[in-house]
């Protein structure tokens, strides 16, 4: 094998490597350039203290373990790239030397874009490549337009035609990214619906995450996507959090981490850069940032031992970027006026110097009404000192600027005054020009169209959705006297009028789809089943044919399609009342069911597994962590007994079950058709740290 770094052969079928002189004078130019200790540092030299004695041991040194990196493989592609978007002959290097000011401003400045341009000559295109030109912006994130109740996600072969225009339009290659925690069904139409986070957590084995990372990555790229705002790295350790919760891969820091490392292997194995979000941890907050300001509250021991640990393993794996939350620490930083994304305390002092994080520091989006609260009582425009803020406190990225306008000539102005120094966004810079040159994109920025698979199903990919929502499936309850669900038992009873089950569904919305699988695919089973759809503006009206309905009934099996939107702390009479999923009408309207037929009630949370706390009266109760059509239907598939509910509870749900609860039904004789082996969850995979090992 020829070392690349030395252009010396070695030989992997000895376990002896030969070192020649060669090899130790390129390592002696090299050692005396980039990495020989200065003598008032020499007792810090990162060499053993075997190899310290005499200059040529120390460069024999490095040439061996450079080599045996060679050999084995290890790292060989993504050092090579990284070290050459260093050398000062680098794209990076070279193109950084031509910028103006405000165009190196402009690298540091993201900003949204929608796919479902009509066409290329329409006016909000036309904005677009306004604002790519005129404010030279160096990175974009796919947005999404509403629908009602529903996201209006873009097909595969748009968001390719839109990624190649735009990098076409732009001068720089723009690095394009999207929230694709979940793959890229959180964005697109048409493609693999991978399930939550949580229902991930819940198979209790991390080679579902890393091929998560791995697929996603496959199809990222050949779509022009090079950047996925995820994993996210947050312990879901506060139920009350409205904005985490199924986002979450569990509650347990190390079990966390170590899904978030797999996430982040798999990914860089298809080459896509990844996020870690949201740093110092936003599992803990009660509050959602999108409106307010969260604090996040524990002392800096909890932080610590909790909330960095995803981060910690995260960056062990090579994290290509960190997001930083609108939030308030105050065991890092006790300033009101400062939060997480404008504390040089938080990213300076904690993430870059105690974690040890070298990659893009990206804001998360300015445009957050919390955050620009904050700054509206003291300044003329709250954009602007967010984003000067935020590049002093030692982000790379400004992401989704309210007003790009005024964050780009903010911060070009602060420069200007000295009150930021060149140098400082230099750093960024740099940093953001060599992520690009490490994907490719100073040679090749457009996608090959022709070459899209239209199923983007390549690698079986709804598959392995399906067997990872099918794996996730847990038992929290079993009362041993409604599920599994007999299909020929239930078409007699129907047959003889005998009270046959009831199906109710608990939606956030009507208009949403939430919930429509699981009602298909029990109509499919059962085409003369009651199923009754139920949300806020049609509780009260439908209660009554409801409630007798279910009195009539042998079985009722009731799926709360919620997310983790749903949940709210109010007063009721005097007394603080949490509510885990269920609101107002649906919630009074539940507890009213609960009542009179508790004992032949089977409970699915579809979505956020917390609903139970709400209502712990519940005996039979059933997780799926996820709204994802396949969730939905794996739902069915375990009420009916199709398959044992095999996942483990990656949460606690207080006074109800610990954490790694699992259990099955009660009455196997009942379950039709044993889940049969996984075939992506078992198979072994080239494994890059410890972290991709099963959770125990």
């Amino acid at each position: 094998m020829l070392c690349s770094r030395c252009n010396s052969f070695v030989t992997s079928s000895s376990p002896s490597y030969e070192i020649n002189e060669t090899m130790i004078t390129k390592f002696g130019a090299l050692y005396k350039q980039r990495l020989a200790p200065s003598a008032s540092d020499h007792k810090h030299s990162r060499f053993p203290s075997t190899f310290r004695h005499t200059f040529r041991s120390q460069v024999i040194f490095l040439a061996l373990t450079t080599c045996l990196l060679a050999v084995f493989g290890i790292g060989e592609e993504e050092s090579s790239k990284r070290n050459r978007s260093a050398e000062p002959t680098s794209w990076a290097v070279q193109t950084m030397r031509t910028l103006s000011l405000e165009e190196k401003v402009g690298q540091m400045l993201q900003v949204r874009y929608f796919a479902d341009y009509d066409n290329f000559e329409a006016a909000d295109y036309k904005q677009l490549r306004s604002e790519i030109q005129q404010y030279h912006v160096g990175s974009l994130a796919l947005g999404l337009h509403m629908r009602g109740a529903n996201l209006v996600r873009i097909s595969p072969i748009q968001a390719a035609r839109v990624a190649n225009q735009i990098q076409t339009d732009s001068k720089l290659p723009l690095l394009i990214g999207a929230d694709f925690e979940r793959g890229l069904a959180s964005r697109l139409v048409g493609v693999p619906g991978f399930p939550f986070p949580m229902a991930f957590g819940a198979t209790a084995n991390t080679q579902a995450a890393y091929d998560l990372g791995k697929m996603t990555a496959t199809e990222a790229r050949a779509l022009g996507f090079q950047w996925a705002f995820a994993p996210v790295a947050d312990v879901n350790t506060n139920p009350l959090n409205p904005i985490i919760n199924d986002r979450s891969f569990g509650d347990d820091p190390k079990a966390v981490g170590a899904f978030v490392a797999a996430f982040v292997d798999g990914a860089h194995a298809g080459g896509l850069m990844v996020t870690a979000k949201h740093f110092p941890g936003h599992g803990g907050a009660s509050s959602d940032s999108h409106k307010g300001i969260p604090t996040i509250t524990g002392d800096l021991q909890n932080l610590q031992r909790v909330e960095f640990e995803p981060f910690r393993q995260a960056i062990r794996a090579g994290v290509d970027a960190v997001l930083i939350e609108h939030a308030r620490v105050p065991a890092l930083d006790p300033d009101p006026l400062h939060v997480a994304t404008t504390s040089a305390t938080v990213i300076n002092g904690t993430l870059k110097t105690k974690l040890g994080f070298n990659g893009l520091v990206i804001t998360d989006a300015l445009e957050m009404r919390g955050l620009m609260q904050l700054y509206a009582s003291r300044c003329q425009s709250p954009t602007a000192c967010a984003a000067v803020d935020a590049v002093k406190a030692g982000n790379d990225v400004i992401a989704l600027p309210e007003d790009l306008d005024a964050a780009f000539h903010a911060i070009v102005n602060a420069v200007r005054s000295g009150e930021i120094p060149e140098k400082r966004i230099d750093e960024s810079v740099l940093k953001i020009l060599q992520a690009k040159e490490s994907l490719g994109l100073d040679k090749h920025r457009i996608v090959n169209l022709d070459g899209i698979d239209p199923t983007m199903n390549a690698a079986g990919a709804d598959r392995f959705a399906q067997e990872v929502a099918d794996r996730a499936m847990t038992l929290v309850r079993d009362s041993g006297r409604v599920l599994p669900l007999n299909e020929t038992e239930v078409h007699s009873a129907e047959h003889n009028g005998a009270g046959a089950p009831v199906f109710v569904v608990f939606k956030s919305s009507l208009s949403s789809d939430s919930g429509d699988a699981f009602a298909a695919a029990v109509k499919q089973r059962i085409p003369a089943a009651q199923v009754f759809l139920i949300d806020q503006t049609n509780a009260k009206g439908i209660s009554s044919s409801l409630i007798s309905a279910v009195q009539n009934a042998n079985k009722v099996i009731i799926a709360t399609a919620t997310s983790h939107t749903a949940i709210r702390e109010r007063v009721l009479n005097g007394v603080a009342v949490t509510s885990f999923g269920l609101l107002g009408p649906s919630e009074a309207l539940m507890h009213i069911l609960m009542s009179v037929a508790s004992e032949k009630i089977a409970v699915v949370a579809i979505g956020n597994p917390y609903v139970i706390e709400s209502f712990p009266e519940i005996q039979t109760y059933l997780c799926t962590y996820s709204l994802s059509p396949n969730s939905e239907l794996s739902a069915v598939k375990a009420i009916f007994g199709d398959i044992q509910p095999t996942g483990k509870l990656p949460i606690v749900l207080a006074g109800i079950a610990d954490r790694g609860s699992s259990l099955s039904w009660k009455h196997s004789d009942d379950v039709q058709r044993t889940q049969t082996a996984v075939s992506f969850l078992s198979r072994p995979k080239p494994a890059k740290n410890s972290s991709q090992n099963p959770v125990n």
